[in-house]
């Protein structure tokens, strides 16, 4: 971003956003043309065809917990709920307006740099970006650390968690620091989004929409990967819908593999099952909240694949459920780990439902780049306490030596001058053989010296000689060494 294209944004916020723009897209060559040179802010409105709503929409308010259970939860279907939002807060607290002015100087995570740490902007500044932005795919604010902030945590006071979705939420038993990242405050202008993905370790997830509207696909959990998982230009949401989505059109596409394609306006609350493929692509600007949990219904699944990625969680969670749910505690025991699950995972996916436009196999190599850094760091710093130990025994060991020669010495009554001598000698053992190598090193860059000199004197001996009896000839003031003044005419 220019200044000359933006003249409304001061020089201060178009370097604070393009800070934030060149770290979480490092890939893209020329940072001024390639966030832009597709151009689909001009044609984003005819990029994609209309979309086909078929998922059902339900009203809160005639739905009970068991029936939301054994009609969707169970059997893992997507649902929208309405009015389930009637009384929340951030109905009226959430615009682009009042969150700049009451958050303005509070950071919030916009992406992910090549190492894997999180690029962040003021909320002033991403709002004037959300603005005036052109980019393809721009920056998209998705903050799961604001419950822990001083100031961020008043965004919970905003809205409560569903009865539906928070009612049997079994990672709260292993407390708030342990469990994964599950909350996110999500913000983006139009054409940010998330490629198409699986949320982590089974888990289900709700996503609730304050303002705006979300285009969602969704296929099911046996969908092929290599279907969804293509090789693109880039791994931007508007990137896969404009490529992969219109093959779901194709003809040949598996009957059994189709899409249930979403328009998620305001005041509405999706439901995605875990397992489910899905991908989402911001329409207008849009502010939500979503969350991902772990109920009975899903538990199984859960546990399995929390097991064999979180082992350290699984312990901890087991401990807990044999003291508040030993019902779900016995089932861990008829779960089969060695056979895998007949929902999917994708191991590369973000961590929610509308989680940041970074791509997934950057992600993957980010991490994998990472893992290696940390391999090699390790290795040096072992190599280096192994050194030092090795030198420190050494040092102890002639210590030690020189200790029991003194006390052989001063048993057999010898003086002070033997004692002094053996710590000489002691001292002296390494640096003799330190300046016998040095020697040894002089004298053989000597004798190559010496040869050169030998050659280049015989080969200009002659040359030499000749130049300076015809200089004596020519020269009328010179004068050579030994003689006396030299006389001119």
């Amino acid at each position: 971003m220019q200044q000359s294209d933006f003249p409304e944004l001061t020089r201060r916020s178009l370097r604070r956003i393009n800070r934030a723009r060149y770290k979480a897209r490092e890939e893209l060559k020329d940072q001024d043309k390639d966030w832009t040179k597709n151009k689909y802010y001009e044609t984003f409105d005819n990029l994609l065809p209309p979309v086909n709503d078929t998922c059902l929409r339900l009203d809160a308010r005639e739905v009970s917990f068991e029936k939301f259970r054994n009609e969707f939860e169970l059997p893992r279907k997507p649902v929208i709920f309405t009015h389930l939002m009637d009384d929340w807060k951030a109905q009226e607290k959430w615009t682009l307006k009042k969150l700049a002015k009451k958050y303005r100087n509070q950071t919030f995570k916009v992406g992910e740099d090549f190492k894997g740490n999180s690029v962040k902007m003021k909320m002033k500044y991403y709002v004037q970006y959300v603005k005036y932005n052109k980019d393809d795919s721009p920056l998209y604010i998705f903050d799961g650390n604001y419950g822990d902030h001083r100031k961020k945590c008043q965004l919970l006071e905003d809205y409560k968690v569903p009865e539906y979705f928070g009612k049997d939420d079994l990672f709260q038993l292993v407390g708030e620091k342990r469990r994964p990242p599950y909350r996110w405050v999500v913000i983006g202008p139009t054409r940010s989004g998330t490629s198409v993905h699986i949320d982590p370790l089974g888990t289900h997830a709700w996503n609730s929409v304050i303002s705006g509207y979300k285009r969602w696909i969704l296929f099911p959990t046996h969908t092929p990967r290599y279907l969804l998982k293509q090789k693109l230009p880039d791994s931007e949401a508007v990137t896969w819908f404009k490529y992969v989505h219109p093959q779901t059109k194709d003809p040949n596409w598996p009957a059994n593999c189709q899409p249930m394609e979403v328009l998620q306006g305001p005041g509405e609350t999706m439901f995605v099952p875990g397992g489910w493929w899905h991908a989402v692509l911001n329409v207008t600007n849009t502010i939500a909240v979503t969350q991902n949990y772990v109920s009975a219904a899903n538990f199984p699944s859960s546990w399995h694949k929390t097991v064999r990625g979180r082992p350290k969680l699984s312990k901890k969670w087991l401990e807990e459920l044999k003291v508040h749910r030993p019902e779900l505690a016995e089932a861990t025991k008829t779960v089969d780990l060695t056979k895998p699950t007949p929902e999917q995972s994708d191991s590369s996916s973000g961590s929610s439902t509308s989680s940041s436009s970074s791509s997934s196999s950057s992600e993957s190599e980010r991490s994998s780049c990472l893992r290696r850094s940390l391999k090699r760091s390790r290795r040096s710093r072992r190599r280096s306490r192994d050194s030092s130990r090795a030198a420190r025994e050494k040092d102890h060991s002639q210590r030690e030596e020189t200790k029991e020669a003194n006390k052989k010495y001063e048993s057999s009554g010898s003086g002070s001058e033997e004692r002094v001598q053996i710590y000489k000698t002691r001292s002296q053992r390494d640096r003799e053989y330190h300046n016998k190598n040095v020697d040894n090193k002089q004298r053989v860059r000597n004798e190559d010296i010496a040869q050169r000199n030998i050659k280049f004197s015989s080969r200009q001996g002659s040359e030499f000689s000749n130049a300076r009896s015809s200089s004596s000839d020519s020269c009328p003031g010179y004068r050579r060494r030994g003689s006396g003044r030299a006389s001119t005419k």
